[in-house]
This record gives structure tokens, sequence and C-alpha cells, in this order.
């Protein structure tokens, strides 16, 4: 048995396998994720082996009017449920918590959704989630809470970004639709601000596109898509590139605006899963070749 785990790991990819036996050895990656995620996802590529290159689109930032979130946190024993749907949600909802001294144990009578690792956030703010749905979408959520008895009868609070400066991706929008078909009673709350990064700091990073010096375009949502395309001068600049996106959803709204998605991850739980879907695109790739 101990031989097997030695064998084991030996075969799996760690920091002293070299280089060109990497799935993704010299593929230069376009990261169009948010600073705080590109960290995440950007570790990922390095360990199969890839070149990531840095180029945020959009940023996500604290909001510069809190009234509304404020009026929720304060009566936050209303809402039987309160459903996360990204990690930055998680974040901006609990620092505003302890910015008003509002203690976490408000919360302790909610129902707490989040999705897929996110819940990790969760957990590590108010050591509690009750809904990890099996599907990390929106879709999920709904077919999760569907389930339940008395489903109708719930109030639910839904802490998600205000878009600014660009047209708002239609995954929170149709999620609320989606929960109100059900009954129940839905607030959306803004809780952090999402917005698109000026062009004018990407020259080096533009150009190597436009040098075809850049192998895959990673999108892992929709609004890093949307800003992308204010960035570029035409199709030209992207369309020889192999475009990698994170999930059905951010795949669907590229799609729509045009962009021919070769790379779709089925484990949209973590980032990890989306290195791993690009990883097996090229290792089957070069045994096809």
């Amino acid at each position: 048995m101990e031989d097997e785990q030695m064998h084991t790991q030996s075969t799996e990819i760690d920091l002293l396998t070299p280089s060109r036996e990497l799935p993704l050895y010299g593929k230069r990656i376009l990261v169009t994720a948010p600073r705080n995620y590109a960290y995440r996802l950007s570790e990922q590529i390095i360990k199969q082996g890839g070149l990531p290159v840095l180029m945020p689109t959009i940023e996500t930032c604290y909001l510069s009017n809190y009234t509304k979130l404020d009026t929720a946190l304060l009566h936050i024993e209303e809402f039987d449920w309160i459903i996360f749907t990204s990690r930055n949600g998680i974040t901006a909802f609990f620092h505003r918590m302890n910015d008003l001294d509002i203690p976490v144990s408000v919360v302790q009578k909610c129902h707490l959704c989040a999705l897929g690792k996110d819940a990790e956030s969760l957990l590590s703010f108010c050591g509690k989630v009750d809904l990890i749905p099996t599907e990390s979408s929106p879709a999920g959520i709904v077919a999760e809470l569907a389930k339940l008895p008395q489903i109708n009868d719930q109030k639910m609070l839904i802490p998600a970004p205000e878009v600014v400066g660009l047209p708002e991706p239609d995954v929170v929008p149709n999620l609320i639709t989606d929960l109100q078909k059900l009954g129940v009673k839905v607030t959306r709350v803004p809780t952090y601000i999402t917005q698109g990064l000026d062009a004018s700091i990407y020259s080096i990073e533009l150009n190597l596109m436009r040098q075809g010096m850049i192998d895959i375009i990673a999108f892992s949502s929709t609004a890093e898509v949307e800003s992308f395309l204010t960035m570029v001068n035409s199709p030209s600049d992207y369309e020889r590139y192999i475009i990698a996106c994170f999930g059905p959803y951010t795949t669907a709204n590229a799609q729509k605006l045009g962009m021919n998605v070769s790379i779709v991850s089925t484990d949209y739980s973590s980032f990890e899963g989306f290195a791993d879907a690009i990883a097996e695109f090229f290792t089957l790739s070069s045994t096809s070749g």
C-alpha cells in the first residue's frame, strides 16, 4: 500500500516536476479576472507550467454609498436566507457588518448559501453554511431551493455587485427572476462595485496580444468579457486565440458577444478546475496531434 502511495505521488504534478513535462509548458495565458481572483487563477496556471499574463479588465471594490446595504444589515433577522453568489459578496458583506459593529451571531438565525469554494470563505467569517449547491451556479441554487418545503414563504437577501460603466451581466437578474417564480420574496442589495479598468494601463499586454504572443485568453466572468471588448480595437486583436471560459454562464455570454469559445471548464467550483480544463485541452491536442 505504501509503495502504491509513493507511486501515485510520483506521477502527480509537484514543484519538482520538470517544466517541460507540464501540460501548459510555454503557454502564455491572458488572465482577465480582477486582481483578487487573478492571483488565485494564476497560481493554478503556474502549477500546470503555464505563464500567466495579468490583464484584469475589471476591478471589484467597496461601495461609495452604503445606505441600502446598511438598512439590510440592520434588519438581517427579517430574512430566512442569505444567498451569496460570489466570494467578493461574502467578503464585503462581513466587512461592513464589522464596520457597523454588528455581531456575526445575528446571521446564525438565517440560512446561508454559497457556491463551491466560496463556502470556505463563508465558514471563515461566520462558521456556518447551510447550502452548497451540487452545481456551482445560480441554476444550482434554484434547483436545491425548489426541493425545500414551504419555500414560497421565505424571504431571501441577495448581496450583489453594483455594476458601474458596463452592461450588467444577466446572471443575478435571472437568478432573482427564477427565485420569484418559486414564490420567494427576494431583496437584492448592492454590496460591492464591479467596474471596468482603463485600457491605457495595458499597452504592453495589448501589444503582446496584437503581435501574436498570447496562446489563450481566460475569462472567469461575463463582466470581464464586456470590459475586454472595450479595450480591443477589433475582433482581429483576439480572434486567432483559444478562448477559455469558467463555466457555462460566462461561455454563453461570451458566445452572444461573438466569441468562439474552445474551452469550458465543467468543474467551475474552483480555479483549479479551470486550470485543469485548460491543461486537458492541450493534453488532448498534443495526443491527437
